[in-house]
């Protein structure tokens, strides 16, 4: 565009753009001749005089146009610093999305800047021809040369913010540009106030917007659609329609704000936005993905494409992975404990798919974890140390996620029915409990319970005795004197006693090897339901 001096054919080739940018092409185009808006012709595109009318109606302002047949229609004004140069006339099936409306408006000003070019290189030609007759003309071309340094800084402002957004650039960028282009410092900040970058001398710590009422000057801002001052700063917004993503302060203090800022500050605003708006929805695709892999872990999908959907969300499938199934007291399955699950993994060097699933979060986690410093470093993201864990076996294949799934879920029943509710359980290391642990309501359990330890529940709990804690202790440790008396820290003389009342009251015959196989059962069982007494 910039080459040409031919003001239609620069016209042209930016309605040629158009459907580059989307599903959208431009419907005709006009240039501001002698205070009249005259078509340019192009094939394929026919203009009437009523879109014309529409046109001069908008008195320079962009807006929409009626009597297409398209579902959207809309006029964007060509603005030189000199004023409006004609309209571009772009149709859709649909609304555009916000990203893609930014890429108009650039569209539109990249048209516009070329239309001012290509006036600026006609009348520079001619003041050339005409200095050589008037020295009169000295004026002319000293205010051409200002035209140029103009278009100049506009055009690096331009095409150095389109770079940061064409490669991906982030927010330490569009303030480390800012700076250079103005010589300023500048803060960018999240829309409650947080400081996202700065540029320029070392900020003051903590960072804190000196606002005096940070509402009020976000809604003056939003009321302007521009650069707003507020004390010492000049302030933008970074808001596509409706929603402010983030906001960016200059500091400066003149009282006049130089138009070159001004201009460089609306362009990194536009890069901002779509930056925010990018990371957003990458955010957000990334989460979806993530549930959806989870999903289908969790039922047992074994086709190659959750490697593939998994290198997508930067995670490897290949390899043993556990299944954690985390809930906490007093919270429920929402993002704040699934956010305080991701923390405490990164923190501990993990690598997993989070989500949430049943009642729980649920992490398929890469190798074993350390299962005492997991729920030490979640009970501190929290703030709450009594939490519980369950840690599934080991899966290899996606095959086998949903199994090792289901046995997370019953170590998380096991840890959370038993003694200590709190902290982690494995799976692979209960033994005895996986068998315990599969019933729903456990009566089938209790009823063994009672038959078996059920009278010295009963005597524990009238006379205050600990019968069943030694005859646990006793049977845990081989029927060995020494080391169960050691582990409960009475005499073997006391012990002997505590055995005999056991016989008595129980009336069962521990040298008997079932009976010490169905009591030795019985109080791990008690151990780890808690069966009322």
């Amino acid at each position: 565009m910039f080459e040409s001096r031919d003001e239609e054919g620069i016209l042209r080739l930016a309605m040629s753009s158009v459907p580059e940018l989307g599903a959208f092409h431009a419907s005709a185009a006009f240039l501001l001749s002698s205070g009249e808006l005259v078509a340019v012709p192009s094939a394929g595109h026919e203009a009437s005089s009523v879109l014309a009318d529409q046109l001069a109606a908008l008195r320079g302002e962009d807006g929409p146009v009626l009597g297409s047949e398209a579902n959207w229609a809309w006029a964007f004004g060509l603005r030189s610093p000199d004023g409006l140069t004609g309209y571009l006339v772009l149709t859709g099936e649909h609304e555009p999305a916000p990203s893609e409306l930014s890429l108009f408006h650039v569209l539109a000003q990249h048209t516009a800047a070329a239309l001012a070019n290509a006036s600026f290189l006609y009348e520079r030609d001619h003041a050339r021809q005409l200095s050589r007759l008037s020295e009169d003309l000295a004026t002319m071309n000293q205010h051409l040369k200002t035209t140029v340094d103009d278009l100049q800084r506009r055009a690096t402002i331009h095409e150095t913010f389109t770079r940061i957004t064409a490669t991906n650039g982030d927010t330490a960028d569009i303030a480390a540009a800012l700076h250079t282009l103005t010589g300023r410092p500048v803060a960018i900040e999240d829309r409650f106030g947080n400081l996202l970058s700065w540029a320029g001398p070392a900020e003051s710590h903590p960072y804190s917007a000196p606002y005096g009422r940070r509402e009020e000057t976000l809604r003056q801002a939003s009321a302007r659609n521009g650069v707003a001052r507020n004390r010492d700063r000049l302030v933008i917004l970074a808001q596509p329609r409706h929603e402010i993503l983030g906001v960016i302060a200059l500091i400066d203090p003149e009282p006049t704000v130089d138009p070159h800022v001004a201009y460089a500050m609306e362009h990194a605003a536009m890069a901002l936005a779509l930056v925010l708006t990018h990371a957003r929805n990458l955010a957000e695709t990334e989460l979806r993905l993530r549930r959806d892999l989870v999903e289908d872990l969790v039922a047992g999908v074994e086709d190659d494409s959750v490697f593939a959907r998994s290198e997508a969300v930067g995670h490897n499938l290949h390899g043993p992975h556990y299944a954690l199934a985390v809930q906490w007291r007093d919270a429920s399955a929402d993002d704040v404990v699934a956010s305080a699950v991701q923390r405490a993994a990164k923190k501990l060097g993990m690598s997993g798919l989070v989500s949430r699933r049943s009642g729980a979060v649920v992490l398929f986690n890469s190798g074993r974890p350390d299962g005492k410093g997991f729920y030490h470093a979640l009970a501190g993201e929290l703030g709450d140390e009594c939490g519980a864990i369950g840690v599934g076996g080991r899966c290899d294949a996606p095959a086998e996620f949903a199994r090792s799934y289901r046995e997370a879920l019953r170590a998380l029943r096991i840890r959370q029915e038993s003694r200590e509710r709190c902290g982690t359980t494995f799976f692979d290391e209960i033994g005895l409990y996986r068998i315990l642990g599969q019933g729903e309501g456990g009566a089938n359990v209790e009823t063994f319970v009672r038959e078996w330890i059920g009278r010295l529940l009963d005597y524990d709990r009238t006379h205050r005795a600990d019968l069943v804690n030694t005859l646990s202790h006793y049977l845990d440790r081989g029927g060995n004197y020494n080391a169960t008396a050691m582990a409960l820290v009475i005499h073997r003389s006391t012990l002997r006693y505590r055995l005999r009342r056991i016989r008595e009251i129980s009336g069962i015959d521990l040298s008997d090897v079932d009976n010490r196989l169905n009591m030795h059962v019985a109080t791990r069982a008690w151990r780890v339901l808690d069966t009322p007494s």
